[in-house]
């Protein structure tokens, strides 16, 4: 019966990373602390951005749509992470699993759609500077964010029910973190030639795609940055793209290494490392790669401090009675 009906499982066993008491505890305090980072400094972009009317620009609405974004991101995979590390029990429900596996496969196709957004945005202030505040409409960035979301989670509908209709027939072990999708393959007895063309058609459609999308882009601003004649003018022009190519790069890169290659070549302790790097890692350095290579977002943040700290003082004098 349970190699006929997948429905006998009630529950999945997340191996995670290591079964040594000593070793678990560290890693519960690493990825605690890589969490509250991702939590305070998306958190923190996102304020920047909200909160200072110079930041109110296609760009910073791009930035900021990244970082609420990355913050769900890691919240759907480092509370589960922390409590299997401290806990005997590092069993997740059926649905449990199919919830994680869904909301992680839509915020990470919504992902691959928003850098693309991001980098036509790039594209339209380099290639039309003059036209870019009318080109780049808030209806046209509302439209674009919104497009992300909805085709990235679409799919993931798609995913989450193709994947969980499968026969898990090789127990219910599943030899990773969280409910991803080269394990959960691994359990199943008989994957249709179907199933492999849905997600063939997924990865071609919501990461090839987008990822061409952003090549082109890049080869025409680098076309247009070669026009511009001063040194100091080409520079500048790189740099407003050199933080989108950054996190393009770290993301597209460990997303093709983990999900492009036939299961048959999975390795799964392998695949766990990148992983980590893309689903918890990835979320806590994108805010670092936006705010410590940007001048504008770093200005913003020293006044948003010296404004804080004038704040504080004078609510301080204007209390003596609390010295």
């Amino acid at each position: 019966m349970e190699k006929e009906n997948h429905t006998m499982l009630m529950n999945f066993i997340l191996l995670g990373f290591t079964d040594n008491q000593n070793l678990q505890l560290i890693l519960f305090v690493t990825f605690l602390l890589i969490y509250i980072a991702s939590l305070t400094g998306n958190i923190t972009l996102m304020a920047l951005i909200y909160g200072s009317p110079n930041l109110h620009t296609p760009m910073y609405f791009f930035i900021g749509n990244l970082s609420f974004l990355d913050l769900w991101y890691s919240s759907v995979y480092s509370p589960k992470i922390l409590v299997n590390s401290i806990s005997e029990d590092k069993s997740i429900s059926f649905g449990g699993c199919a919830a994680q596996f869904f909301f992680s496969a839509g915020l990470a196709l919504s992902e691959c759609y928003l850098l693309a957004a991001m980098a036509y945005d790039r594209y339209v202030a380099i290639t039309n500077p003059l036209l870019y505040a009318t080109y780049m409409s808030r209806k046209l960035c509302t439209g674009l964010v919104t497009l992300s979301y909805l085709s990235g989670f679409i799919n993931a509908t798609i995913m989450t029910i193709k994947t969980f209709i499968l026969s898990f027939c090789n127990g219910n072990i599943i030899d990773d973190f969280f409910c991803d999708l080269p394990p959960l393959v691994k359990l199943s007895c008989n994957v249709p030639e179907s199933y492999q063309s849905v997600l063939f058609f997924i990865l071609v459609s919501n990461v090839i795609i987008p990822l061409a999308l952003i090549l082109a882009s890049y080869v025409l601003i680098l076309a247009a940055i070669l026009k511009i004649r001063s040194t100091e003018g080409r520079l500048k022009a790189f740099s407003t793209c050199a933080s989108h190519l950054t996190a393009v790069t770290l993301y597209y890169g460990s997303i093709l290494f983990t999900y492009s290659r036939p299961s048959s070549s999975y390795a799964l302790k392998r695949d766990k490392v990148v992983s980590v790097f893309y689903t918890v890692v990835i979320p806590m350095i994108n805010p670092l790669i936006y705010s410590l290579r940007n001048e504008e977002v770093k200005k913003t943040l020293k006044k948003t401090k010296s404004r804080l700290f004038w704040h504080q003082l004078l609510n301080f004098l204007a209390s003596p009675e609390d010295c």
